[in-house]
């Protein structure tokens, strides 16, 4: 075999070097393309996202817009997409029966869901607008959700008494709160709108029994805690 002369040798060597500057300018080309090609899919999704819940339509039931409020009783994630309103009332039974499995809902899925409470006391029931009322005082606190879980866990107390004023002032007791404040939100007339624009709007949807669901706006039926929790799970894999 022939050895190549020094002259040959550089030139050779020069034509390798051109050649792998060549090629390494044609990989930094590639990744810049990679880079930016990735870029545009990534602000391409989370646009998509911002412009999907932006122009998603105002849940609805009977025409009457029912999205969750700044003012509703929220607990979970104010910004989530999935949100679950109940329509109850403290002295309905089936209501009691439901309030734990609304809680674990709301504790297992508190970043990916913002869970409602609106009141709609039964007219058959004397004392759920008061206990509303007491729920709403005990909020002006701070202790709202305290109060709600408090007056489920003793409906059996309260639910059959005349005048379950001085009851619910022992409840708001128990809970650290200061009972001139709660007395006197108790009987406001603030307290008492809140109540019942929550009953107004129950009506304007056509309501008519407690507890209701509603669930990003479609009424839901509920049998069990699997039940729940698998519809959620079915919006979660939807957004």
């Amino acid at each position: 075999m022939e050895e190549l002369s020094r002259k040959e040798r550089r030139k050779l060597l020069r034509e390798q070097k051109k050649s792998e500057k060549q090629n390494q300018k044609v990989f930094v080309n590639l990744k810049k393309l990679f880079i930016t090609l990735f870029g545009c899919l990534v602000i391409g999704f989370f646009g998509f996202k911002v412009y999907k819940w932006a122009t998603a339509p105002v849940p609805t039931v009977s025409g009457v817009s029912v999205e969750a409020k700044d003012d509703d009783w929220i607990k979970g994630n104010k910004d989530a997409s999935i949100t679950l309103i109940e329509y109850s009332d403290f002295q309905c039974p089936a209501c009691k029966t439901y309030a734990p499995m609304i809680k674990k809902l709301s504790e297992e899925y508190k970043d990916n869901i913002k869970v409602v409470y609106r009141h709609y006391p039964l007219p058959q029931h004397k004392n759920a607008k008061a206990a509303a009322y007491g729920a709403e005082a005990a909020g002006k606190q701070g202790k709202f959700w305290e109060m709600h879980d408090l007056l489920f866990e003793k409906q059996e107390e309260w639910s059959n008494e005349g005048d379950i004023t001085e009851k619910l002032s022992i409840f708001a007791e128990s809970l650290g709160l200061n009972k001139d404040e709660w007395r006197a939100d108790y009987e406001s007339q603030e307290v008492k709108d809140a109540v019942n624009a929550d009953v107004t709007l129950a009506n304007m949807i056509n309501l008519s029994s407690t507890p209701t669901f509603l669930l990003n706006g479609e009424k839901i039926t509920i049998r069990n805690y699997e039940d729940i929790k698998s519809k959620v799970e079915e919006k979660l894999k939807s957004n």
